[in-house]
């Protein structure tokens, strides 16, 4: 452990959150002496976040709590380009009115996390489309673009992984870190930013930043990475065989976003508290330390907390319950993920996909006939089975759906 003297530094390191550092020493001697405003940017390229953000949303909560400012940068501009940052191909273009439409969704679950108003330590949510839809390409191009180097931007990994593989990398795209970087400028200047973090794949887009801030104003500020965030098998962590796992509640039901949680694999029970909770480290070392079927409970703990903070402490409560009666006493319940037959009405094969247990019929087709899927408690294996209103559709141990009219 390194001997920081600041609480924002303290706590980050304790929780687990910090990867990389710009200049951990000047970040700490300033963090001790005043609130120090951070940022943290969001392209809405869907109509929510999913657990993937999460880390980064906790981070902004984290330096709210150490007695600093979050700033929640949405990315209204860049959204129109896309984050190149270790993707195999160029993501697909949004409309202007997509773009607004996904931002106007995304700004819902930040209330949950954080605290805002008018206050010193109050988060502030921006906009980036504020200033880089105004931007003017020659005045750029003169003032910014020549304070970087082509030679060091084709040397960060995120870029040489698509050279590498001989992918197409457009000027677009490559635009992104210039004006990733440019954000920070104007951050620093519009709110005194000091502070950018982010995932370790943005490591190159915040040094940039960094350096710019330096080189256009003499400005010294900082930037802060999170480790990738990985299962224990190695996996990447939110994916899974129903798609991603949404925070917005009209993306994805209370009760599956509980049972995410609940099903985390024993190896990531500790890991998952440390960044997901707000529970205390003593708490979190005690429920880590639980063998044998007792983690069962710190699991339970884990989908409480982490529920109750991205839903609110009713939706976890009604998600515990409902799970309780689906696997303690066997019972449907009103709160289980519902599809509803419609007038052509659904197959085992149709219902199922419907509910989103599975990501294809051919999935579908393969769990029938390892009879891996149950209708009313029985197992099925024939794929043209009719269902009918009230008939419970159980995929697996752990997943769980009605059907409804």
């Amino acid at each position: 452990m390194s001997n920081y003297q600041s609480d924002l530094l303290r706590l980050l390191e304790t929780r687990g959150y910090i990867h990389q550092l710009t200049d951990a020493e000047g970040l700490d001697a300033l963090a001790a002496r005043q609130v120090v405003p951070g940022y943290i940017g969001f392209d809405p390229t869907a109509p929510s976040l999913h657990v993937g953000h999460l880390v980064s949303i906790m981070m902004l909560r984290q330096l709210q709590k150490a007695g600093h400012k979050p700033i929640v940068l949405m990315g209204g501009g860049t959204g129109k380009i896309g984050d190149p940052s270790f993707k195999d191909e160029a993501r697909k273009l949004l409309t202007t009115d997509a773009i607004a439409a996904n931002v106007s969704s995304i700004k819902r679950v930040f209330e949950r996390f954080l605290k805002f108003g008018d206050g010193p330590t109050d988060a502030i949510m921006v906009d980036n489309a504020d200033w880089l839809d105004k931007l003017e390409y020659i005045p750029f191009l003169r003032d910014i673009g020549q304070h970087f180097s082509v030679n060091r931007m084709l040397s960060f990994d995120s870029v040489k992984m698509r050279l590498d593989r001989e992918q197409s990398l457009s000027f677009l795209e490559f635009n992104y870190m210039i004006l990733q970087a440019y954000d920070f400028l104007e951050l620093s200047r519009r709110s005194a930013c000091r502070l950018q973090m982010g995932g370790s794949d943005q490591w190159g887009n915040i040094v940039n930043g960094v350096e710019l801030a330096r080189r256009v104003d003499g400005t010294h500020v900082f930037g802060l990475t999170t480790p990738l965030l990985t299962n224990a098998d190695g996996t990447k962590m939110g994916k899974t065989v129903g798609g991603a796992v949404w925070l917005n509640e009209d993306q994805l039901s209370s009760y599956d976003y509980w049972q995410f949680w609940r099903n985390t694999a024993d190896a990531d029970v500790a890991n998952r508290l440390r960044l997901f909770t707000d529970l205390s480290m003593d708490e979190v070392t005690r429920l880590a330390s639980l063998q044998g079927a007792e983690i069962n409970e710190a699991k339970k703990i884990l989908a409480n907390e982490a529920t109750a903070l991205c839903r609110g402490a009713d939706a976890a409560t009604l998600a515990a319950e409902t799970a309780r009666k689906t696997f303690e006493e066997g019972a449907s319940d009103a709160n289980l993920p519902t599809v509803s037959l419609g007038a052509q009405g659904l197959n085992i094969v149709q219902g199922t996909t419907a509910l989103g247990f599975a990501t294809s019929n051919k999935e579908v087709r393969r769990k029938l006939s390892e009879g891996a899927i149950r209708v009313n408690g029985e197992v099925v294996s024939d794929p043209a089975l009719t269902l009918k209103p009230g008939d419970k559709v159980s995929f697996g141990a752990k997943k769980h759906g009605l059907i409804t009219d």
